[in-house]
């Protein structure tokens, strides 16, 4: 996407359509290097006043490390049909070319839409070392917006389409009682290299849709207000900031800030909201030790949120209305690992002393799998041939499970280990290409397997006999029942919602 406006070094308007911004000033003028993150520069006061008041909004992009993306960024949030009065990209502990490139775009903006002339100043903020790292920069940002009605928070790697802001602000606008809304996400899958990131790249666009519908489903209420693309109400910011009696939105002891803050928002009243219309197209992971990283993190702070006692600062812990589908969601995937793991071990077990007897109805399971799958990759606004070869085949969705199922576990055993580990760190380790973390889970299900083969082997025949007699039924009844709530999603009407 290229950004085909105009642009120039004066504007005739501040966005707000009021007096003329002083000609002399330079481009540079808007790149804000600052030495110390802890005193926020203030923001810059919009003049003027217009026949009919619109909401304002305030962008910001936290941005770590981000040159090879935040242009693409940039271009889109310029194309957009409502574009945001300011712009905010706050450079934080990076080692790249991110200043320099958002640079370019410093300063004002305006371009001929549909709905006539827009207008915006984009800032660039390099506030050098910052210990909260992303936290520390949203809250940068969030003082320097906190005046206008809305902020509208974009990650350094996500492209909206053009109308996602005019779609978010309409519906923000139009309810008081809405604290936040979430676009609908999908993963970036241009320009892929390799076999291993395609599909890795389809397993997080089938997980993200899953995601999506299933939010979308239920009265479009949004447990996580993601970071990647979502609009807040600054006023609704401002009562979680009184009734949590924290100095910012953001705090900086939880893995997954986004959760924390839309929990927070929840609770002080707001509604949380998924868009039926707006769209974004995130960064996705590549590799099984950047997908290891986030994974693992996210499952982590889900938990650090959902156990009781963790923090009494959520009220309503660990049944509040937000959290109630995430222990859902992991009382899924324990049924998952209980399935796969239960019928791998009495196949072997039972092809080992020549027990085996295949029967026809087992082939329904995968049959209703691949149909729910199918039905995944139909609702996806953007679907291509990719995702339907993944839902299709089986084969790759069930690796991607077995994937996702060891970050599950990992993420588990980390937390009740109590290992004080930065989760931030590690995935920006991976990301790099650094650790070997992610190979836990594989290597741990080999020694797993190894040793109840060992144990088998020592048993005499007669248990083993019974061992099966006794788990083939359990294991059946399992499955009867997951087949059956496959089928049920299989078949329910989506409401012309597209994730």
């Amino acid at each position: 996407m290229t950004y085909d406006g105009t642009r120039s070094d004066t504007l005739d308007t501040w966005p707000d359509g009021g007096a003329s911004a002083p000609s002399t000033l330079p481009r540079d003028a808007y790149v804000v290097r600052v030495p110390d993150a802890d005193e926020p520069e203030p923001t810059p006061e919009l003049g003027g006043t217009t026949m009919k008041r619109r909401p304002t909004i305030g962008c910001i992009i936290p941005a770590y490390n981000e040159a090879e993306t935040i242009a693409g960024v940039l271009d889109s949030l310029l194309m957009q049909t409502r574009m945001p009065d300011v712009i905010h990209v706050i450079v934080n502990n990076s080692t790249d070319d991110s200043v320099e490139v958002a640079g370019h775009y410093a300063g004002p903006h305006t371009r001929m839409t549909i709905h006539g002339p827009q207008s915006t100043v984009v800032y660039v903020h390099d506030i050098g070392k910052n210990p909260d790292k992303k936290v520390g920069a949203l809250n940068y940002g969030y003082s320097l917006v906190k005046d206008m009605d809305f902020l509208l928070g974009v990650d350094g790697d996500t492209t909206p389409e053009p109308n996602a802001l005019e779609a978010l602000v309409e519906e923000i606008a139009s309810d008081d009682r809405i604290g936040g809304i979430s676009a609908i996400y999908s993963i970036d899958d241009s320009a892929l290299d390799g076999v291993m990131a395609k599909f890795l790249i389809a397993g997080q666009r089938a997980q993200f849709s899953a995601f999506n519908m299933q939010n979308l489903l239920k009265g479009r209420n949004m447990a996580v207000l993601g970071g990647q693309f979502s609009i807040f109400s600054t006023r609704a910011l401002k009562q979680v900031i009184a009734e949590t009696h924290q100095r910012t939105p953001w705090v900086n002891d939880s893995e997954v800030e986004d959760s924390l803050l839309s929990l927070q928002i929840k609770s002080a009243g707001y509604l949380t909201k998924i868009s039926a219309r707006a769209y974004a197209h995130v960064g996705g992971m590549t590799t099984l030790r950047g997908l290891d990283g986030q994974q693992v993190k996210w499952n982590y702070g889900a938990i650090d949120l959902m156990w009781p006692g963790q923090r009494g600062d959520t009220r309503g812990q660990p049944f509040h209305p937000n959290l109630r589908l995430r222990w859902f969601e992991h009382l899924s995937m324990v049924l998952n690992i209980a399935t796969r793991l239960m019928f791998i071990m009495l196949l072997c077990a039972s092809l080992s002393i020549s027990a085996f007897v295949f029967r026809a109805w087992w082939l329904i399971p995968p049959a209703v799998a691949v149909l729910l799958n199918l039905r995944v990759a139909r609702s996806m606004a953007f679907a291509n041939r990719r995702d339907y070869l993944f839902a299709l085949l089986m084969f790759p969705a069930e690796l991607y499970m077995w994937i996702r199922m060891g970050h599950f576990v990992r993420a588990w055993l980390k937390f009740f280990s109590r290992a004080q580990t930065d989760n931030w760190a590690a995935q920006a380790k991976a990301e790099r290409g650094k650790g070997s973390a992610y190979l836990y889970p594989f290597l741990s299900l080999i020694v797993f397997f190894i040793a109840a083969a060992a144990i088998w082997v020592q048993l005499p025949i007669n248990l083993q006999s019974d061992i099966l007699a006794a788990c083939w039924p359990v294991l059946g009844a399992l499955t009867v029942i997951q087949t059956a709530w496959m089928a049920l999603k299989s078949l329910r009407r989506y409401r012309g919602y597209k994730a």
